[in-house]
């Protein structure tokens, strides 16, 4: 039986495991670690160690063996049993004990158990992959000399001595919080400007629609006159086919529509300053509902109804 093994597998995940009549390995976790000498990290560890005056069976180890080699728990506490008086005996022989990945176990001169680690394996798993590693040593005021003999030539404190000195520091601050309130506000005005910018220009859109179709008359002698009357579009219902922020884009688009077929106009800007073309507009509601279904199947699924009243 490797009793090691199985004391090994335990201690990965107890701080305990006693081998009853013997003693226990108890573990302790360490923090992350610095040698100054030699320069280098070692990740925290769980340390191992042995006391001999835990030998109270716990029931740990014999329920771990049952479990692993499928025997009942006490075929597997009479095994440990019998491990145990033969590792005593090797004591007693003077011979060293070794447990795998554990330590070693000797008897001393007085007749004390001495316990001497191996850490080949880190039972820490927060620290699984975790290896020890060497940074070279940092100097930082290597270049003193130099910097030096440049302050003679540029006042600017840059020695370690002088660094502590920075009140210069406090009116950088100020300087900064002033640049920064001063940037909300002018942010805040052009966003006001905007603003009334966008709703001046809804107000003046509304305005040249509510300006009448002119009549073209068109005289010609000898033949008689011809009077051209342009139709304006009425209704609440409107198709939209889109919105952009350029007045020139929006007029392309209502070429574009034209030519295709759709009394597409302009019916001013939106509440965002947007430019809105539409394909057409409706009186009845069902009749723009249906005009919208067959618009977003065959020409663009973007497309959406607007309910306004427009003077």
């Amino acid at each position: 039986m490797q009793l090691e093994t199985y004391i090994s597998d335990l201690l990965y995940r107890y701080e305990c495991v006693t081998i009853p009549k013997f003693g226990a390995f108890l573990t302790q976790r360490v923090s992350a670690t610095i040698d100054d000498d030699s320069n280098t990290f070692y990740a925290p560890k769980k340390v191992v160690s042995f006391n001999e005056q835990i030998q109270k069976n716990d029931g740990l180890l014999a329920h771990y063996i049952a479990d692993v080699e499928k025997i009942p728990f006490e075929a597997a506490n009479k095994k440990i049993e019998k491990r145990v008086k033969l590792l005593k005996s090797y004591l007693t022989q003077g011979e060293t004990l070794t447990f795998k990945n554990i330590g070693d176990i000797v008897f001393n001169n007085e007749g004390k158990i001495l316990f001497e680690p191996t850490y080949q394996l880190n039972y820490l798993t927060d620290a699984f992959g975790l290896s020890q590693f060497e940074s070279p040593a940092i100097s930082r005021e290597e270049h003193k000399e130099v910097a030096e003999g440049l302050e003679k030539v540029v006042p600017i404190a840059v020695t370690y001595e002088k660094r502590k000195s920075k009140s210069y520091l406090k009116y950088a601050a100020v300087a900064l919080v002033a640049l920064t309130l001063g940037g909300f506000a002018a942010s805040n005005y052009y966003a006001n400007q905007i603003e009334k910018h966008n709703q001046l220009a809804q107000e003046e859109a509304e305005k040249q629609l509510d300006s009448k179709i002119q009549q073209a008359t068109f005289s010609l002698n000898p033949l008689p006159a011809i009077t051209l009357n342009v139709t304006k579009q009425t209704g609440n219902y409107h198709i939209v086919a889109g919105a952009f922020r350029i007045e020139a884009n929006c007029d392309k688009k209502v070429s574009q529509l034209k030519a295709e077929g759709f009394s597409a106009r302009k019916i001013g800007a939106n509440k965002y300053g947007l430019h809105e073309v539409v394909y057409s507009s409706y009186e009845n509601r069902l009749e723009a509902l249906k005009a919208l279904r067959d618009i977003k199947k065959n020409h663009n699924s973007d497309a959406w109804l607007l309910v306004k009243k427009l003077d």
